[in-house]
């Protein structure tokens, strides 16, 4: 079938007269169609996915099982809604879920459209559940951009600027960055300091007795892709044990294998009171939803949860599938192998190249942050920006992302293939030339 497109020129015309400009656009190119790891633009030209639609993407462009899942599910029916008539796909997929998370207890799985809802949801059945009204999330953390997801997210620019006041009673809690660590301090004593300070914020900040929930990301996305120490992630478990708070694990960048395991959480032996997915979960389709403990999960009274759109069949139906692609073509293995091929070329660019500072990952979860020296490891925000445009331009979709806007990340399909990543590399070593 032949598609006619207005020129890449037009549509941009139309763009800028018709669609904000708060809805920003890493690449100014549109898509035709996509499969895999690569995106081919109305233009005909090719562009190696190493952004997956920030994330959303690990079973890749329209993956074969999930597009025939969605095309079986769209001569059924669309959406009766789940509040006026139930249909099999939000049951099943709640069980799948259930069984998948971690955890050998009684759990219950809820569904919604968007991550950040997927939070509010959380946090709506923790202070539901504990009758308690505060929630702590952490420093450099990103959960979204509702109200309250902003309230909970550290960036001010370009996530917070201009758009409070936000909700009341969230707090920012510390959480440990290895490679910012101060001079001269071993990673132990750091580690431990920071468990301690985070105790302290207790003392000084909130008081536990108030506190629903701690929203924590087991690797921080948007942050920067910082890694914590399993110390420090089971510390803030165990706290929040001992004083009766909801420990949420937002896995909605983090999981469907993306970290070398099914959920991030897993690398640091913690299981979580309730758990946020989105993203990946149903391979682009809009979905999310909050899978734990079904003590917690079941506090709410009916009509106390839900939405118009929430759960919609035809995302259900492609995230079963997307989560039988992930198994059967063992994309969690594939995504250990995956992520130390992304850091061996970056550890062979930091040979080339000092303003690559610290290279870390967790599966395929890479990331690298550009500095202006690795001695004072000042970000090097105009470098990072003039890397990625690069990419943007000449055939590779990249993404930046930190606290202070100076860190490529890598968030390249799972199904990527040796001949995609091999042009997507070759791209990036100029980029970074």
């Amino acid at each position: 079938m032949t598609v006619s497109y207005l020129s890449t020129k037009e549509l941009q015309e139309k763009r800028k007269k018709y669609v904000p400009k708060g809805v920003s656009n890493g690449n100014l190119n549109f898509a035709a169609h996509a499969s895999g790891a690569t995106v081919t633009d109305i233009d005909g030209k090719e562009w190696i996915d190493f952004a997956g639609a920030i994330g959303t993407l690990n079973v890749g462009h329209t993956h074969p099982k999930v597009t025939e899942a969605v095309k079986n599910q769209v001569d059924k029916f669309l959406h009766p809604g789940f509040n006026v008539m139930m249909y099999d796909g939000y049951i099943n997929l709640a069980e799948k879920l259930c069984e998948i998370t971690p955890g050998d207890f009684d759990k219950m799985a809820i569904f919604f459209n968007s991550g950040a809802e997927a939070v509010e949801n959380a946090i709506k059945i923790s202070r539901r559940y504990t009758n308690r009204p505060a929630v702590v999330s952490f420093v450099r953390g990103y959960h979204g951009r509702t109200n309250l997801t902003m309230g909970m997210t550290s960036k001010v620019k370009p996530y917070k600027f201009g758009f409070g006041p936000f909700a009341p009673e969230i707090y920012q809690a510390p959480y440990p960055n290895m490679y910012h660590k101060p001079a001269g301090m071993t990673d132990e004593a750091y580690v431990d300091q920071v468990i301690e300070d985070f105790k302290d914020f207790f003392i000084s900040t909130v008081a536990p007795e108030m506190v629903a929930c701690v929203v924590m990301e087991p690797v921080q996305g948007e942050g920067g892709f910082i890694v914590p120490p399993k110390k420090f992630v089971q510390a803030v478990n165990e706290f929040c044990k001992e004083h009766g708070i909801v420990f949420v694990s937002d896995e909605i960048q983090t999981g469907f294998g993306r970290t070398g395991t099914l959920f991030a959480i897993d690398h640091f032996d913690v299981v979580p009171d309730l758990m946020t997915v989105s993203k990946s979960l149903a391979a682009g389709l809009p979905l999310s939803g909050v899978v734990g403990k079904a003590e917690i999960l079941n506090a709410a009274e009916p009509g106390e949860l839900g939405g118009t759109y929430a759960g919609n069949p035809v995302a259900c139906a492609a995230a079963l599938a997307v989560i039988d692609v992930i198994e059967e073509e063992k994309l969690v293995e594939k995504a250990e192998i995956l992520g130390q091929k992304f850091e061996a070329k970056l550890r062979e660019l930091a040979g080339k190249h000092d303003y690559i500072g610290d290279i870390r990952r967790l599966g395929a979860m890479v990331a690298c942050e550009i500095v202006e020296d690795r001695t004072s490891k000042r970000p090097n925000k105009a470098k990072t920006s003039e890397i990625a445009k690069y990419a943007n331009e000449n055939g590779l979709l990249l993404l930046t992302a930190g606290i202070k806007s100076n860190v490529i990340r890598f968030l390249a399909p799972l199904v990527i293939t040796d001949e995609e990543l091999e042009k997507g590399l070759a791209i990036l070593e100029k980029a970074f030339q």
